[in-house]
């Protein structure tokens, strides 16, 4: 009971850590930038007018401009607030780095818990607009899967749903991004922001059933955002020192031992291959596909993007 007690204020202390990070992340972005990542993108269109002189510039269609030398203004429906879904993986490979010895060695320092402190500060600054967010947390099936909402109270439940899993990680816990995605699509009945965090690299047999169900959600038109979260040294790069290693499947338990130097070329080509692939799908289906490295530190990461969608929108 008291290891109970214990865990339970690690939690609470852990979520009102995130809390405080993902305010300090957002707000020095905001008075940096003195724009929100976030606006503009739950108007939709509906038509075109004649701009009048002295309004603001921001909406001109300059494609139409170019065809008729004439300044028309997009008009939009009346704005609603911005609905966004984030996704994570919590399936095992999202603990790496992990050492089975000293299981809290890495707990700060892994692939979710990257996703997590970025995901936080993601949903306090859509809080801070007004804007309605909801989380979902996965592996082999969905464990969390919450409506979108704006309020106080909502923030800190989800924050306390990414201090659990950051406290608690799963182990022997495979993934199916697929199957999640397509859940998403068929369950989210109004245009969305879609943000998913995942270390996926699937065999090619695979491949394809994760990319229908990205264009499963950019058929239901949302707009969707991959950050593809890696620790880029060792699992895209294969950096290991040349000595024998035994290599553990975090998701099955399978073991084996190697000289990393026997199967780093073999290693690096399918995994860049598969990488590719996955950007270039995503160009295709019109998704922001970010490489998110955790050994760069989720900050400058979710900054550069928050900052680069500004500038977008």
């Amino acid at each position: 009971m008291a290891n109970f007690l214990e865990q339970q204020q690690d939690i609470r202390a852990l979520g009102s850590n995130l809390e405080l990070l993902a305010r300090q992340v957002v707000e020095g972005f905001i008075v940096g930038m003195h724009r929100s990542p976030f606006h503009g993108f739950s108007v939709e269109f509906a038509e075109h007018r004649l701009y009048n002189t002295g309004e603001s510039t921001r909406n001109i269609d300059w494609k139409v401009y170019a065809r008729t030398d004439k300044l028309f203004v997009k008009r939009y429906e009346e704005e609603t607030n911005l609905r966004c879904q984030i996704v994570v993986d919590a399936s095992s490979t999202m603990y790496y780095p992990w050492d089975a010895r000293n299981p809290d060695k890495h707990k700060y320092e892994n692939k979710f818990c990257f996703a997590a402190q970025a995901a936080a500060a993601l949903m306090y600054a859509l809080k801070r607009q007004r804007d309605a967010f909801g989380l979902t947390l996965f592996d082999d099936a969905i464990r969390v899967n919450t409506a979108c909402k704006s309020t106080t109270q909502h923030y800190q439940q989800l924050l306390t749903f990414l201090a659990e899993r950051i406290e608690k990680p799963q182990l022997n816990r495979a993934t199916d991004v697929a199957s999640t995605l397509h859940h998403i699509a068929d369950s989210i009945h109004r245009r969305s922001l879609v943000i998913l965090f995942t270390d996926v690299v699937e065999r090619p047999e695979e491949a394809d059933k994760l990319f229908s169900a990205l264009q499963h959600l950019k058929h239901n038109k949302h707009e969707v955002i991959l950050f593809h979260v890696s620790d880029k040294p060792r699992e895209l790069d294969f950096e290991f020192e040349n000595r024998p290693y035994l290599f553990i499947d975090m998701e099955t338990g399978e073991q084996v031992r190697l000289q990393p130097s026997e199967v780093k070329e073999f290693y690096t080509k399918q995994v860049g291959r598969f990488t590719e692939q996955l950007r270039l799908r995503c160009l295709q289906y019109h998704i922001d596909f970010v490489e998110a490295d955790i050994n760069r530190g989720f900050v400058p990461i979710l900054q550069t993007w928050m900052a680069k969608r500004a500038r977008m929108h």
